[in-house]
Parts: structure tokens; sequence; C-alpha cells
């Protein structure tokens, strides 16, 4: 419509003014919409993709200009293999950003890599959706065989492959993550993350390599998704509150973990999870809250754990309050980390250990109010047939209901 030749509205009846005054506000809010879309393919800007030449600077140009523009805007990656060096792609950004991955990214084996704590960060960002069907590929056998951190506390930990540092209302759906070089996901000061359909591979022999470790973040979804590490699937560290876990399959790996707790101080809480409907298979650990013997404070309360399917995993239901995967801990001193408030619902399968229930709780802070309901563990171990499962508890107050196989300790 020619807006400079449109009759006035005097001439024209009210009913054909109303139907005019709509036509011009959908042209100009069409104007609108179409000047606030940016979308930037990262080969048309001049990516190779050939999985040798160095396209760090690419992207970072890219997401420079889809951070610098209001409305939302898309990083486009189209199918190939893009090698990447440590980056930073960082806000605050004026619009929202999608980063729309087709094809591999693919981290650098260069040992001069292991000198950075990260791959790929995104920080200080309002609005960020990572989708696609891609792969991001952190080389991470390159840095296994360095990676002493076992036997080792003072070792230089290899880098994280993806983090997010202080992102808030963000959406990471239909993503793998691939052969990290420790942690896959570390998620740190966030708010507001859905991870949705998410793939997560790395050998079981494979260091440090957990699945999505949260810390200091609160509302932080993981839904349907499958994870295979050679550490925690996931893992919940001080400050996570308020995290849903809903049909995620582990294995291999050490399972769900809370904690480690008690390690630093002024450490903030860990409260409001729930973990449903998961399947757990050949894990070290099943749904695991560990603590370390120290006299710092701090608690992890309203902690459920519900609908979950065990096939052969080595300790299914366990609480750890002196914690030392290392050995040769400091003079023990009793955990000072005060767990309570903590629900196990309608826990199935079979177990290796025949301590498939093991609550060893803190003797100066005693877990409080620990439920148990409808449990029922086999032991399916070495050893002679007949052999039972077993509950261990020690410093637990709680109660018990429904079937319990093992035969409850609380």
């Amino acid at each position: 419509m020619n807006i400079a030749t449109a009759p006035p509205l005097s001439t024209m009846s009210s009913r054909h003014g109303i139907i005019f005054l709509a036509a011009l506000l959908i042209c100009i809010h069409g104007a609108r919409s179409a000047n606030s879309f940016g979308n930037f393919d990262v080969k048309r800007m001049g990516a190779v993709a050939d999985g040798r030449t160095d396209d760090s600077a690419v992207f970072l140009r890219a997401w420079r200009h889809a951070c610098e523009r209001t409305g939302f805007n898309r990083i486009y990656v189209p199918p190939g293999t893009y090698k990447i060096f440590p980056v930073k792609f960082e806000g605050p950004c004026k619009g929202t950003v999608e980063l729309r991955l087709k094809g591999v990214l693919k981290a650098s084996p260069s040992p001069v890599t292991l000198n950075f704590d990260h791959w790929i960060t995104f920080r200080y960002i309002n609005g960020l959706t990572i989708r696609g069907g891609g792969t991001f590929d952190g080389q991470g056998p390159s840095a296994w065989p360095y990676n002493d951190c076992a036997k080792n506390p003072g070792c230089r930990r290899p880098p994280v492959s993806i983090r997010f540092d202080f992102v808030t209302n963000a959406l990471i759906r239909s993503i793998r993550s691939l052969n990290s070089k420790n942690f896959h996901f570390n998620v740190f000061g966030c708010r507001n993350m859905k991870f949705l359909n998410v793939k997560i591979d790395a050998p079981d022999e494979s260091p440090n390599t957990d699945g999505i470790h949260i810390g200091s973040s609160s509302e932080i979804v993981i839904h349907d998704s499958l994870i295979a590490t050679g550490d925690d699937c996931i893992s919940l560290g001080p400050g996570s509150r308020n995290i849903d876990i809903r049909g995620v399959h582990c294995g291999p790996g050490h399972g769900i973990s809370i904690g480690s707790l008690g390690k630093y101080r002024d450490e903030e809480d860990v409260a409001g999870v729930r973990v449903r409907n998961c399947t757990l298979s050949r894990t070290q650990n099943g749904l695991r809250i560990k603590t370390w013997e120290s006299p710092l404070w701090s608690k992890a309360y309203d902690l459920t754990f519900e609908n979950i399917v065990m096939h052969d995993v080595n300790n299914p239901i366990i609480i750890d309050q002196s914690y030392c995967p290392s050995g040769g801990c400091k003079p023990k001193i009793a955990s000072q980390v005060q767990i309570e408030n903590i629900f196990f619902n309608f826990i199935r399968g079979t177990s290796l250990t025949e301590n498939a229930v093991s609550l060893i709780c803190s003797p100066l802070r005693p877990c409080k109010n620990v439920r148990m309901k409808d449990i029922d563990l086999k032991y399916n171990g070495p050893g002679p047939r007949g052999r039972t499962a077993r509950a261990l508890c020690y410093n637990v107050r709680g109660s018990a209901w429904g079937f319990q196989n093992p035969p409850a300790c609380i």
C-alpha cells in the first residue's frame, strides 16, 4: 500500500477505516520483523570446513555481528567439519542468538590447547539457543593419556569442552558432545537453561569426562538425553537449586551425583533436585550423594529420586559422607554437611554388589528425614546362587514403607 496516496479516513466508512489501520499496522510490524532478523552463514563468511584449517576467526566474527544486532539472530553452521581452537563467545548481546549447528566443530588435538581451561565458552548471554543436530568433537583421546588427576592432586586439568558462564534463558537441543578432554558441559552461574535431547559420548575409561556438571545455578532442566561417560553422567555441585532431570539414560559412567560437597569454604547449599523416569545401565554408581570429611558446613536438602531403573549398577543407592576418591585424605573429621529431606521412590532393577542400598551419614550431622518407598533391587553380581542384596545404614533418621528389597535399615 502506498501510504502517501491512501484516502483520508474522513472519506472512508468506519469499517473500511478499521481495516485500513489494521493493514497498515501489519505492514509496519512486518517491516520491523524483517529488519530484526539476522542470518550469518559461517561458510559464506569464509569458513573452510575441511577439518584442518583453523576457522575460529570466522566464528568469532559471526558471533560479533549476531551479538551486536537487536532482535533474533542466527549463526548458521552448514554440514562440514570446522576446526576450532579455544574461543569465547561473550555478551551481553543486544538481541537473542541462535547457533544452528548442522556440521561438526572439532577441537584441536595440539598440546598447546591443554593450557586452556575451556574449548568453547558462552558467557554473559541472555537468550541463547544451540540446536540443529550437529556435534562438538572435543578430541579427547589427545589429552586423556596426560590426565593424572586421579593420583596427582596438583594436576592441571584439561579443558572443558563447553562452558556456560552466567547464561540465562537458554535452550540446548538436539546436540551431540563427543569425546571431551574433561567435562562435556559445565554450567556455572546460570539460570533457566534447558538441555533437551542431548547426546553425550565418551568411553568408560576416559578420565573426568562428566556429562553435565552444574554449580551455582538454578532452574536447570535436563530431559530425554543419552549420556555415556567415564565419570558422572550428571553432577550437581554447590549452589545447584531447582534442578529437574527426567528421561535420562546414563551408562557407562559413574551415575547421577550430588556433590562432592564440603570441600571449600562458604559453599552454597544444594536444594530442590528432582530426578525421575531415568535408566542407569552398568554404571559405577546409581543415585549418589557424596560429601568430604571436613569441618566446612553446608546443606543438601529436598532431593527426590523416583521411578528409576537400574541395570547391573555397582552401587544403586548411596550416601557417602566419607568421600575420599584417591585416598590419602587428611585426618578424619566427620562431615559437617547436613543432608535432609531425601525421598527415594520406586527404584528397581539389579545390583552388582550386595550392598544395593548404602546410607553412610555423618555421626556429627546424621541424615534427617530420609524416606524410602517401593524399593526392589536384586543382587546380580558374582558368587554362588542365592546371595541377596542388603542395605546398610549408619547415622540415618528416616522411614521406609511399601515393598522393600533389600529389607530396609531405617
